[in-house]
């Protein structure tokens, strides 16, 4: 009887070494695969098309390819807005209008908010020398509480490639009888 407890331990032990082999041998061909094993058809190429947020300056080298004098550049009228006490619940919008103060097409690429209570919006065409545009903020206080201060981060191709826009407030929960 003991015999057959010891053998049916040794065999699960067995089992359980050879399940761990197994999942390690999965979850190696499973990043080999998601990390580029597989080859693209022949006669394609993929390319990132760079001109897009044409952006002098690299991390790496620091280098300025381009005069900043030269490049497009925001000018808002703004960048913070303070929209006071709301109540919760609560979508509040704000528009930060700008214009391009630079020399060259301003492509605006990407814009971010710091949660996902804050959501921006922005122009997609190239702003050209001289031409204004707006990048509209909607903050929605639901489950918020207390004083806000949230951000917008725009990417462009600007020197530097970045830009933050502020929204801030307090946030009052109503009062339920």
């Amino acid at each position: 009887m003991i015999a057959n407890f010891t053998a049916q331990t040794e065999v699960k032990h067995i089992i359980k070494i050879r399940m761990k082999k197994i999942a390690f041998v999965l979850v190696g061909a499973l990043a080999i695969y998601g990390c580029g094993g597989e080859k693209a058809a022949e006669g394609t190429e993929t390319t990132v098309d760079t001109e897009v947020v044409n952006n002098p300056a690299t991390a790496e080298s620091g280098e300025v390819v381009v005069d900043p004098s030269e490049a497009p550049s925001f000018a808002f009228e703004k960048d913070a807005h303070d929209f006071g006490t709301i109540v919760q619940g609560e979508k509040v919008a704000y528009s930060f209008k700008f214009t391009n103060s630079g020399k060259g097409d301003l492509i605006i690429t990407d814009a971010k908010g710091s949660c996902g209570c804050t959501v921006p919006s922005y122009p997609g065409a190239p702003i050209p020398p001289g031409g204004e545009g707006v990048i509209d903020v909607v903050f929605n206080s639901d489950g918020k509480s207390g004083q806000q201060n949230k951000k917008v981060t725009l990417t462009a191709n600007t020197v530097p490639n970045t830009k933050v826009l502020a929204i801030n407030g307090m946030v009052e929960v109503p009062v339920t009888e």
